[in-house]
């Protein structure tokens, strides 16, 4: 595929898709569709926003054919991600029909104290996600059933995604069996233990904030109101069957991912051990999903596929137990991966165009010490994220573009990575049509613009990495050998 030369392309021509597309999102959610905007208005303005940018390419030169395949690459990468996000709309289905998402409430509301909650919630996606290596694994399995409990608590659930989502980063992103932690090491050019090492500079003060934020938090929250009456339990526990054998379904599927096999795969497996799990624990509830029409020699059937991809709820007169057992399935994860293709389609018609190159050189050009070039980093994988909506152009792009800048100014390759993991890994669960932020908005079902201001880790860890680099903290340059 040939680029068109980015210095040949004036950067004001560069920075106009990127303001049609904030000026039409800003007015868009702003003004009109509010919440609802991801329903699908979004979606429609990113792929408006994609024929800006083709017309404003092909108005120097760029062939619609070129930036189409620009296009089809995006969409080549992204596409296990919306698989991936498939699964996990049937996982929710069939692990909330089978029981397993009732139990993991239950023991959590029993084991859990609102005094503790978010940060024993923090702690564990941080532990699950270093041990995995995937904040999407992470949020799909504990994060799902921590999600239930801490609402059962109490608490609000755009509070307990952003505890979640806040451990999922931390671990993701120093995990050295993590994608993003391997990544970001090869673009810079350092190799992967240095880079971990030298990460823990700005990470560790930043989950250390993340931790303080929530325990403020909670001191905050009376505990009162937390505890609210678990009446609901009983009732809980009269309309499932709930047994603790059930727990072997996300204990196997958390093994899975233990043992360094594909996320596709033990997701995909997690949604199969949940319907066999219906089958034995619930057989009377699933066949009721069957709905009319459908003979009973077939109903057990019929309600097992229905629980993977429509949405279903377990009918009670509580509303709380109405409120926390229900899923989507499949079907509702569809306006998620339009939103991803949409988003695919404007990120690639920008990279092609020359256009996010164009505008990271400017940056580059603007960063005059070391402090600069650092701040120039961490704001291009943000701008980045915003505008391909993509964690891996994020850190891939910057990676290639500021590498020699670096070296050139004498600074080591692991202040590069750092930079990259810093902002390119973290701030994509904070974009709404950004891959990572679709998916934790799906998969948690809350928001992006709800939870942004709880992810704490998320937005933190950028912030603390220029500020060490305006004190000068731990910069380190390469030696007149190196």
């Amino acid at each position: 595929m040939k680029f068109v030369q980015p210095s040949a392309i004036p950067l004001w021509a560069a920075l106009l898709p990127l303001f049609f597309l904030l000026g039409a999102l800003a007015y868009n959610v702003g003004w009109v569709f509010g919440d609802d905007a991801v329903a699908g208005s979004n979606q429609l303005i990113l792929l408006a926003s994609a024929f800006f940018a083709a017309g404003v390419a092909a108005f120097f030169g760029r062939r619609f054919p070129d930036l189409f395949d620009g296009v089809a690459n995006n969409l080549r990468e992204a596409g296990k991600a919306m698989i991936i996000l498939l699964l996990i709309g049937a996982l929710s289905g069939t692990w909330l029909v089978s029981g397993v998402i009732p139990t993991l409430i239950a023991y959590g509301v029993d084991l859990l104290d609102p005094s503790y909650f978010l940060v024993a919630a923090v702690l564990f996606c941080s532990v699950v996600s270093m041990a995995t290596g995937s904040s999407w694994s992470t949020s799909a399995t504990v994060g799902i059933a921590l999600m239930g409990v801490g609402q059962a608590l109490g608490f609000p659930a755009p509070v307990v995604a952003g505890a979640v989502i806040s451990g999922a980063y931390f671990g993701d992103k120093l995990s050295p069996f993590s994608d993003t932690t391997n990544l970001a090491p090869a673009m810079a050019g350092t190799d992967l233990f240095t880079h971990i090492r030298y990460m823990t500079i700005t990470t560790v003060p930043s989950y250390l904030v993340t931790l303080l934020f929530f325990i403020g938090y909670t001191l905050w929250f009376p505990v009162e109101e937390a505890n609210i009456s678990l009446s609901w339990l009983n009732t809980l526990r009269e309309t499932m069957n709930l047994t603790p054998w059930l727990l072997l379904v996300p204990v196997a599927s958390l093994g899975l991912m233990l043992f360094r096999v594909d996320a596709l795969v033990a997701v995909a497996f997690g949604a199969a051990a949940g319907a066999v799990a219906a089958l034995w624990a619930q057989p009377e509830f699933v066949a009721s999903l069957a709905g009319e029409g459908i003979p009973a020699a077939h109903a057990a059937y019929a309600g097992i596929v229905r629980a993977l991809y429509d949405t279903v709820q377990v009918p009670s007169s509580d509303p709380i137990v109405a409120d926390l057992l229900q899923s989507k399935g499949m079907g509702g994860m569809l306006s998620t991966v339009w939103l991803i293709i949409s988003a695919m389609a404007f990120g690639g018609v920008m990279e092609a165009a020359g256009f996010l190159t164009r505008i990271t050189q400017s940056l580059v050009s603007l960063a005059h010490s070391a402090a600069g070039l650092i701040g120039a980093t961490l704001a291009t994988c943000g701008l980045i994220n915003i505008t391909a909506g993509d964690q891996y152009l994020a850190i891939v792009v910057p990676g290639r573009m500021f590498k020699d800048a670096y070296r050139e100014r004498g600074l080591a390759p692991e202040n590069l990575s750092r930079c990259l993991e810093d902002s390119g890994t973290v701030t994509s669960a904070l974009v709404p049509w950004n891959t990572c932020g679709a998916y934790q908005s799906a998969t948690l079902g809350v928001a992006t613009g709800e939870y942004f201001v709880y992810a704490v880790f998320n937005w933190v860890s950028p912030i603390m990495s220029w500020i060490i680099a305006l004190i000068g903290f731990r910069i380190r340059k390469l030696n007149s050998q190196e």
